[in-house]
C-alpha cells in the first residue's frame, strides 16, 4: 500500500468533525473572572467582586508587598445569579469587603478559593480625609463592541492617572444579551481597569431588562438600594449616583420615583450640613435634563421628565438640585460630549462674561456619553442652543480633577485625535455660602 498523504489525513479529520463529533465540553470553572473593585462607602474599605461558574468559597488575600506571601485574609459571600434569558444561565457572584486599609497605600491582592485563584492585581486605598485632590475618569455608554475609549483608559490606569472611575450608565450593549454572555464579555473587557480602581456606576436604559437584574447582580455599590442610587465622599466632594430610569420604566413601580426623590432630598440636606468638609456636590445620572442632539431623546424636549418630573410636575430634579446647590451634574446617554453654561430653567447663570465658571449661579452640566458602542456617535442639531458652551462629536471620555474645595478641573479627551484635549475648563466657587446660588 501507498502511505496516506498528509492532506488526506486533514480531510479525514475535517470529515470526522463535520459528521457531528464534538469536543467534550469543559467542566464549569471555579477560577475567578470579571474581577472589579468598588468603594463600599466606609473609610478604609474596598469591595472586590468577581464571578465563577460553580459555587466556591469567597476569599481575598492581600498585602503591601509586590512579591512574596500575601499576609492578610478577608472572607465574603457568594450569591447565585440566574439570568432572565431562556437558557436561565447561572453565575455565582462573589463579594468580599476589605477593611482597615491604610489611606493612600498600594495593596496587592488576589481573589478566589482553594479551587482556583486569580492572578495578582494592585490598587491604592482611597484617602479618607477631605484635603486631597482626587482624579477621576468619567464616561457613559461603553459597549463590548466598539469600546473606543478603553485602550487609552487602560493606559491611563496603568500610569496611575486616576483614583476612581465613574461609569454613567449603559454597559456592554447589553449585559442581558445572548443569555448574559455579552455581560460576561464586557466585565472581562473592563477588568484591567476595574480590578485596579473603584469602578463606580449608575444604571442606564440599556440595563433595564429583567428589572435591571444584570446590573444589580454584577456591581457592588454602597448603600442598600441595589446600586440604583447611593452616595459617597471622595476628597472635597460628595458624589451622588441615582437612576434616571425610574422615570421611564414605570411598570416596575411608580413608587420608585418617589422613593428615590425623597432619598435624594435627605442626602442633599446632609451634604449641605457637611459642606464645610466636603464643599463640592456632584451628581451622576444617565439621561440628561438638557442636550442639543438631533434625536428625539428626553433631553431634547422642553419639559424633559428628568428635569420636570412625571406629568411635568411630580418629582422633577432640576428644582431639587438647584435648591440644594449642586455644583456639577454628570450625564451620558447622548453619544457625544457637551458642556453647558451654568443653567437653571433654561436661563444661563454665568459667574461673569469674562469668567463664566467662576462662582457660577447655577449648576454646571457635562454630558459625556462617547466612550464607544455599537450605536456609534450621535449627531447634534445644526445650531447650538444658547445654553450650550461646547459640543464635540468624537469618541472620548472626561477627566475630572477635584483639586481642592474651591477649584475643579474638567477636560475632555478625544480618542479620534489620539488623546488630544478638546475641552478644558476650571469651575471655581468660594468656600462660603456654597448652598445658595446668588
Amino acid at each position: 500500500m501507498y502511505p496516506l498523504h498528509p492532506c488526506w489525513s486533514c480531510c479525514c479529520l475535517l470529515l470526522f468533525f463535520s459528521l457531528g463529533v464534538q469536543e467534550v465540553p469543559k467542566e464549569p470553572s471555579a477560577a475567578p473572572e470579571q474581577i472589579h473593585l468598588s468603594y463600599s462607602g466606609e473609610p478604609g474599605s474596598m469591595t472586590v467582586t468577581w464571578t465563577t461558574w460553580v459555587p466556591t468559597d469567597s476569599e481575598v488575600q492581600f498585602g503591601v508587598q509586590l512579591t512574596g506571601p500575601l499576609t492578610f485574609r478577608a472572607q465574603g459571600t457568594v450569591s447565585p445569579f440566574v439570568d432572565g434569558g431562556h437558557l436561565r444561565r447561572k453565575l455565582y457572584i462573589h463579594r468580599v469587603t476589605l477593611q482597615g486599609l491604610l489611606p493612600g497605600i498600594q495593596y496587592v491582592y488576589r481573589c478566589g478559593s482553594t479551587q482556583g485563584w486569580s492572578r495578582r492585581f494592585r490598587f491604592r486605598a482611597l484617602k479618607n480625609e477631605p484635603y486631597w485632590s482626587p482624579r477621576l475618569a468619567v464616561f457613559g455608554d461603553m459597549g463590548t463592541e466598539n469600546p473606543k475609549a478603553l485602550p487609552r483608559l487602560r493606559r491611563d490606569t496603568q500610569q496611575g492617572m486616576y483614583d476612581a472611575v465613574l461609569h454613567v450608565g449603559d454597559f456592554a450593549y447589553d449585559m442581558h444579551q445572548d443569555n448574559a454572555r455579552i455581560g460576561d464579555a464586557f466585565m472581562r473587557l473592563i477588568e484591567p481597569v476595574a480590578a485596579s480602581l473603584p469602578y463606580m456606576t449608575c444604571p442606564g436604559n440599556h440595563e433595564e431588562r429583567y428589572n435591571f437584574s444584570n446590573y444589580k447582580a454584577r456591581f457592588s455599590m454602597p448603600g442598600d438600594n441595589e446600586g440604583l442610587w447611593y452616595s459617597w465622599d471622595l476628597g472635597p466632594a460628595h458624589i451622588i449616583s441615582f437612576s434616571t430610569e425610574v422615570y421611564f420604566f414605570l411598570h416596575y413601580g411608580r413608587h420608585m420615583v418617589e422613593r428615590q426623590f425623597h432619598w435624594l432630598e435627605r442626602d442633599l440636606q446632609k451634604a449641605n450640613e457637611n459642606r464645610a468638609n466636603r464643599p463640592w456636590i456632584i451628581t451622576m445620572g444617565h439621561r440628561p435634563m438638557y442636550c442639543s442632539n438631533a434625536d428625539l431623546d428626553d433631553c431634547t424636549w422642553h419639559e424633559s421628565k428628568v428635569r420636570k418630573g412625571l406629568f411635568g410636575k411630580l418629582f422633577g430634579l432640576e428644582d431639587l438640585f438647584y435648591k440644594y446647590g449642586v455644583d456639577l451634574e454628570l450625564w451620558a446617554h447622548e453619544h457625544s460630549y457637551e458642556r453647558l453654561w451654568p443653567i437653571y430653567n433654561y436661563r444661563v447663570f454665568n459667574g461673569s462674561r469674562e469668567m463664566p465658571y467662576n462662582n457660577p449661579r447655577g449648576p454646571v452640566h457635562i454630558i459625556t456619553g462617547s466612550a464607544g458602542c455599537e450605536e456609534r456617535l450621535t449627531r447634534f442639531t445644526l445650531f447650538p442652543r444658547p445654553w450650550s458652551a461646547v459640543r464635540v462629536k468624537e469618541y472620548g471620555y472626561t477627566r475630572l480633577h477635584i483639586l481642592n474645595g474651591t477649584h475643579m478641573h474638567i477636560q475632555q479627551v478625544s480618542d479620534d485625535q489620539d488623546g488630544k484635549i478638546v475641552d478644558d475648563v476650571w469651575v471655581v466657587r468660594p468656600l462660603l455660602n456654597r448652598m445658595m446660588y446668588l
